[in-house]
């Protein structure tokens, strides 16, 4: 956890850097929504999408009219359902990660941007939960590496009054468990405030 508030301080200093030498704006926000994950890889039989949530910062820093860094630091709510059998019940495998992407916007017209670039995710919960909408069933797992490096790519729209509506899709380059051809796969979609 200290490395990834360490690696989100370096990113908020250079995203001021970078404003303060171009002369241009930087932008501080917050945004939240919908995500909906699974695992994909030869080594599981596409696994049911587990919906869940983000929430974070977001620190936006204008190199030019229609180009701009993003970083930004949020929860993730990821993992996948997993179907009942004969041999387990039905439950939800819940992997939560603290995500920290450094993006690259273009903005095609005014208020539409396109952006992609790197993700890292810092694993900071595990485990399987057969009882999902309660109190009880969860059991404590590690299974899942510790660190995930994504690609994030998606398009967003800014309103006037510094509302935005997003979606974007994360895929993880990295293997999960180890020595296993599982990665995240992640689409997202919700809303932001920038102040």
């Amino acid at each position: 956890m200290k490395k990834t508030i360490l690696f989100f301080s370096i990113i908020l200093c250079s995203a001021t850097t970078i404003a303060q030498d171009s002369d241009k704006q930087i932008q501080l926000g917050v945004r939240g929504g919908v995500n909906f994950t699974t695992i994909t890889g030869d080594d599981f039989e596409s696994p049911k999408s587990r919906t869940s949530f983000y929430a974070g910062l977001v620190a936006e820093s204008f190199i030019s009219d229609r180009f701009s860094l993003q970083g930004e630091a949020f929860y993730s709510g990821q993992g996948f359902d997993i179907e009942e059998t004969l041999l387990t019940p039905k439950a939800e495998f819940q992997i939560d990660y603290i995500q920290v992407p450094i993006l690259a916007k273009i903005y095609l017209i005014e208020g539409l941007n396109i952006h992609a670039g790197p993700q890292f995710g810092f694993k900071i919960n595990e485990e399987v939960d057969t009882d999902p909408t309660g109190d009880g069933g969860d059991f404590n797992t590690d299974q899942i590496k510790d660190f995930d490096f994504q690609l994030a790519a998606g398009a967003e729209f800014k309103l006037t009054n510094g509302f935005f509506i997003q979606a974007r899709y994360t895929y993880g380059f990295s293997e999960i468990v180890e020595d296993t051809d599982a990665h995240n796969s992640v689409f997202s979609t919700g809303i932001g405030f920038m102040f």
